[in-house]
């Protein structure tokens, strides 16, 4: 079966006529009959019903056109996206990441500084596995992603097994984001004992929901009640209309998500330590590394920000 199969037949359903159709085709009446002879019995069905007052299509053959208008469509969109006149936007960079605000920054940092009047970049917010998979498929340059004590030994060994590796940032302890009057707003220390009352909010992580893939540390504490969402714009939503909490690293940027949201450290024993990962078989391009050391930058001014934040930054 051919592409011009699909384009021949359905000429004749539109036109319910092969001389009509041949015509519009600008082939002869007799190859247009041929050819869909031969996409007949190929298909083992009936398509049209022939008769003295034309052409017209069984069953089998409107259920067919469906397929060849969606096939038709497709190969008109490839042909826009590749072979249009004006040449195609250069792909100049992409970052997968978790859910982090300073990331976004990084990014839109890093096209600011750009001249080139037409380009693609790829900024995409998703789970941990597929962070790790957008690496592992060369689909993306970077993925941001964190270790904690709890997960570094699964986290490490889907590493190596990809062919990947995990470049540290910064370590710091866990933090928790909640709406600025929450009750708990006010308290310099959390404990789980305080949060008991309140629900706690994650971010879902599909058919991959292991505790050890989950974005937020002490995924596997239990507790009375718990939301999954899917998105950031939903978590702060939820965080002020139903005082519901997330743990993180406790590094908010005001300018992308306002001043409602605040950190507040949480008494634990984990670590949240933040990297990007990178596939063993790329090297990475210019503008990778110039979006690296802006990140670097975004982390630095964020904990500037917060008296009082505990963190290690890792120096190359």
């Amino acid at each position: 079966m051919r592409i011009e199969d699909f384009k021949y037949f359905r000429a004749v359903a539109t036109e319910r006529s092969l001389t009509k159709a041949a015509q519009s085709l600008f082939i002869s009446q007799p190859s247009l009959s041929n050819a869909m002879a031969k996409l007949e019995e190929e298909l083992g069905i009936e398509l049209f019903i022939r008769s003295p007052r034309g052409i017209t299509l069984t069953s089998e053959g409107e259920e067919f056109l469906q397929y060849a208008n969606q096939i038709m469509e497709q190969m008109a969109l490839m042909e826009r996206r590749y072979f249009e006149a004006e040449p195609r936007a250069m792909q100049i960079f992409s970052v997968v990441t978790h859910h982090y605000a300073f990331v976004v920054d990084a990014f839109a940092r890093l096209l600011k500084r750009k001249k080139e009047r037409r380009f693609e970049a790829s900024l995409k917010e998703v789970r941990t596995y597929e962070v790790i998979d957008e690496v592992y498929r060369l689909r993306s340059e970077l993925g941001v992603i964190y270790r904690s004590r709890y997960n570094r030994q699964v986290i490490n060994k889907d590493l190596a097994d990809k062919h990947l590796t995990f470049h540290p940032l910064i370590a710091t302890q866990p933090h928790i984001f909640v709406y600025q009057h929450h009750p708990l707003a006010q308290k310099e220390w959390i404990t789980f004992e305080d949060l008991k009352p309140y629900p706690r909010l994650n971010f879902e992580q599909g058919n991959y929901n292991s505790y050890y893939f989950w974005e937020e540390v002490h995924a596997d504490y239990s507790v009375d009640q718990s939301i999954i969402v899917s998105d950031r714009a939903t978590i702060f939503n939820l965080m002020i209309g139903l005082n519901g909490y997330t743990i993180s690293s406790g590094i908010i940027n005001a300018n992308l998500n306002g001043e409602d949201i605040i950190a507040r450290p949480l008494v634990s024993d984990e670590e949240i330590e933040i990297g990007y990962i990178t596939n063993d078989f790329h090297q990475l391009n210019p503008i990778a590394i110039e979006f690296i050391e802006i990140l670097k930058q975004c982390l630095d001014e964020g904990v500037a920000k917060q008296p009082g934040y505990q963190y290690r930054r890792h120096r190359d």
